[in-house]
């Protein structure tokens, strides 16, 4: 069954676009605000994300900005509202929107607008690894803090890219040195990963989503 999250404040749309998804196999978890939106999409990302516009809390226009800078080209986002302007709908795909569907529509025409964005961004591959404002662009080989752009080392770089790779599982000390240094069979000392992890969390400012697991490795992990 496909994930979705739709993000809307009218009850009695959301129950009626819930039931019928559901009906046709996409398992639809309804969030009242911009902020439930936020906090349940830290823990899990769904195949794609229907927004309202106008919400008690906010702006869908901000959630799809704030979607698009942590998460990149990763959650298809649909727009779903009565704001059917042409200038409203052009900002909509400016703000990251991938489609825009206007009320009052038709559940089919919803229905077969969903399969059709989730066939175009299926192939899609994502460049961008994410743990809280940490985000690692794989195709730049960039990494940002927030919005400040850090400069690794490339053991750092490996390092870190493996361990948001993981996100959520603990990646142990013998795998890091194994993965990011001993790939070619040059031995290195235990003391190398302990000093490149040192360097690592300065540089990143002391992140509180890199744990160190004690006796074992590490882990990043999103905080909620």
């Amino acid at each position: 069954m496909i994930d979705l999250y739709y993000v809307e404040d009218d009850p009695d749309i959301a129950q009626i676009v819930k039931e019928y998804l559901e009906r046709h196999e996409m398992k639809t978890e309804l969030l009242c605000s911009i902020a439930d939106a936020k906090q349940v999409l830290q823990r899990k990302i769904p195949a794609l994300l229907i927004v309202d516009r106008n919400m008690p809390d906010g702006n869908g226009d901000e959630l799809c900005r704030w979607v698009r800078r942590r998460f990149g080209g990763k959650i298809p986002i649909l727009f779903l509202t009565v704001r059917g302007e042409t200038a409203d709908i052009v900002q909509g795909f400016q703000d990251g929107a991938d489609d825009y569907v206007v009320k009052p529509f038709e559940l089919e025409v919803l229905y077969s607008r969903i399969m059709a964005l989730l066939r175009r961004t299926g192939l899609r591959k994502e460049t961008r690894l994410f743990c809280n404002d940490i985000v690692v662009d794989t195709e730049k080989l960039s990494v940002y803090c927030g919005t400040e752009e850090i400069l690794l080392s490339q053991p750092e770089y490996r390092l870190l890219v493996l361990l948001l790779e993981n996100k959520g599982r603990t990646v142990t000390r013998k795998q890091l040195l194994e993965q990011v240094w001993d790939s070619e069979g040059n031995y290195v000392n235990d003391n190398t990963l302990t000093v490149a992890m040192k360097r690592l969390r300065e540089k990143l400012h002391h992140p509180s989503c890199l744990r160190t697991i004690r006796s074992f490795g590490y882990r990043m992990e999103d905080s909620v």
